[in-house]
């Protein structure tokens, strides 16, 4: 099975292929926001660096938050698209548990939190617990920066925190003395790869907004199959 994995939900525009062989390939096009002038020459690069053709993918994996918005867009409209071209199945997964299955690859156990940036001051939050398996011990949520790390202040558990929310707020997070910090800023293509490998295709992607400002924006999905 031919997967392409589409990550847009923060400031970073990347993307992973893996081959119906097993090579796997990543690709960073850009960290500055520019996803729509990023994206779709990046897959294009990808693809040319297996001599696969577009048609030939069976499956587009892609992030549906939370994260900023405009990138959601982008990367969701464009698997879509994909989709629907090539008939490819459809395949969403969050921001939020690509982070904690990163950390959990690189190592990390025991509780972990994950914050995505989502501008205006807050961040876009989840509690995983990493051991054999990665548990959602939370849902998503928004949150002040300094509501979570008084939150972990205050009780004796061990915790760390990764993403690219936690980076933006660093002198917050690190003042955390039961804490540690996983640098991780960009959800992990790789790990699109391998949940969405596994996962049932879906006939629709909703993006996962968490402020009302962005859920009644003027963007709606469309149906995979009619």
């Amino acid at each position: 099975m031919n997967i392409l994995a589409i990550e847009t939900a923060t400031s970073a525009c990347a993307m992973g292929l893996r081959t119906g062989e097993g090579v796997e390939l990543t690709l960073l096009a850009d960290d500055e926001r520019h996803h729509t002038e990023a994206l779709t020459p990046g897959i294009r690069d990808l693809l040319n660096q297996v001599g696969l053709a577009a048609k030939s993918i069976d499956r587009v994996v892609v992030d549906r938050g939370p994260g900023l918005f405009t990138g959601l867009r982008v990367g969701i409209a464009t698997a879509i698209g994909i989709a629907l071209a090539t008939g490819a199945d459809l395949v969403g997964v969050t921001s939020l548990e690509l982070l904690a299955h990163g950390a959990r690859s690189a190592g990390v156990r025991g509780t972990l939190v994950a914050c995505v940036d989502g501008r205006r001051g807050e961040v876009f939050v989840q509690t995983f617990f990493l051991d054999d398996v990665v548990v959602a011990k939370s849902e998503p949520s928004v949150a002040v920066p300094t509501d979570v790390t008084t939150a972990w202040a205050t009780n004796a558990q061990s915790v760390t925190f990764t993403g690219d929310g936690v980076a933006r707020y660093v002198s917050e997070f690190r003042d955390v003395a039961n804490a540690s910090i996983f640098e991780q800023l960009v959800p992990s293509p790789l790990e699109a790869l391998r949940l969405g490998s596994t996962r049932p295709a879906s006939a629709e992607i909703v993006p996962l907004y968490l402020r009302e400002s962005d859920a009644v924006a003027n963007f709606s999905t469309r149906q995979r199959f009619p």
